[in-house]
């Protein structure tokens, strides 16, 4: 009977460990949602309570130097930017997702050169994917499909860029209903200058082991699909997914762009070029 007991014991332990162990692996890690340029965070309202519904922490960030953030202008750097994430996941106990959307592409970098071991995995939607010492400008400028430049206003005496009223809408919401092509000019915000001219410095042995994701829209004014496919070939992801979207893809397909997110948010698949 003592050796019953025992043998019992030791099942009864084995199982709780391997419900543990089970437990553990199927933690989700937090996805860390950073906006891009002429942006706000309001952009992620309906994609993260969807990611939250699906049982990840999500952590929303915003960028200086915008009217949910005020910040002076002539103190908002692409550094700034970079440690106002790192800020923002310090306190995570495990390496998160961070997805980036557009000019967020550069700060995402920004952030994994710093800081490798906190980002369990890049998330690049339509965003500038770059290589060392390129800024945005140089990649806009490479970016020969983009419809974005007439309607782009420097203003150097004030420190920002513009996007001018008439292009809001054909540019952010070519595929959106009436309602949000109406709604979305008044949603455009002025961006500091500084961050998008300065170039970003990015390492093999940092930057480059992390693991990386690029999310395409296929429908894109800003960033156009063929800039979008030159940056991943010269810079490999593990994985590659596509949305039949334009820049905007958390407005005209949230619910895609979700799964999206989730399935670069799994367990590391081998190979890289799935759509």
């Amino acid at each position: 009977m003592k050796r019953l007991i025992q043998v019992a014991v030791a099942a009864a332990t084995l199982s709780t460990a391997l419900v543990c162990d089970g437990a553990r692996a199927a933690q989700k890690p937090t996805v860390a949602l950073v906006h891009g340029a002429w942006e706000e965070s309001n952009v992620w309202g309906n994609v993260a309570p969807k990611l939250r519904a699906d049982g990840y922490r999500v952590v929303v960030i915003t960028m200086p130097g915008r009217p949910s953030d005020p910040f002076p202008l002539n103190k908002v750097s692409l550094d700034l930017y970079r440690d106002t994430i790192l800020n923002s996941i310090d306190k995570e106990r495990h390496p998160v997702v961070l997805v980036g959307h557009s000019f967020a592409g550069m700060t995402i970098s920004a952030v994994a050169e710093t800081a490798p071991s906190k980002i369990k995995t890049l998330v690049y939607l339509a965003a500038y994917l770059p290589k060392d010492g390129q800024s945005l400008l140089d990649l806009g400028n490479s970016d020969k499909d983009s419809k974005i430049g007439p309607f782009l206003k420097i203003m150097k005496d004030q420190g920002i860029a513009v996007i001018d009223r008439s292009g809001r809408a054909d540019l952010f919401c070519n595929l959106c209903s009436p309602q949000l092509r109406a709604a979305i000019p008044n949603l455009i915000v002025d961006e500091p200058l500084a961050p998008l001219v300065t170039p970003v410095h990015l390492t093999a042995d940092r930057f480059g082991k992390v693991d990386k994701v690029y999310v395409h829209t296929a429908r894109d004014v800003v960033v156009s699909p063929s800039l979008q496919a030159s940056m991943v070939t010269a810079t490999p992801v593990r994985l590659e997914l596509t949305l039949d979207t334009g820049h905007t893809a958390f407005l005209t397909d949230p619910d895609g762009l979700v799964a999206a997110i989730e399935k670069a948010a799994s367990p590391l698949e081998l190979g890289s070029g799935a759509k």
